[in-house]
């Protein structure tokens, strides 16, 4: 019984461990990379605090526990 709570608490805090957030320069670059394989010609990407925000479907991604938002904005249109 103590090896299997022992195991339950081990897998735990190895899962957190997993979670821990992005730096959001590391985030916005690995974004920025899966944009550049869509051969995207012209956009923005920007890390900006939740009240920047002004439309929500621009979000791609968040970071610093949820106190920073990625946008992204195509400006090819």
């Amino acid at each position: 019984m103590k090896r299997i709570a022992a195991i339950l608490i081990l897998g735990a805090l190895t899962t957190s461990a997993f979670a821990a957030p992005k730096p959001c320069e590391e985030l916005k670059d690995e974004i920025e990379a899966k944009i550049q394989a869509q051969n995207v010609s012209s956009y923005t990407l920007e890390v900006v605090t939740n009240e920047e925000v002004h439309d929500q479907n621009m979000v791609v991604g968040t970071c610093e526990n949820g106190t920073r938002k990625i946008i992204y904005q195509n400006n090819d249109r």
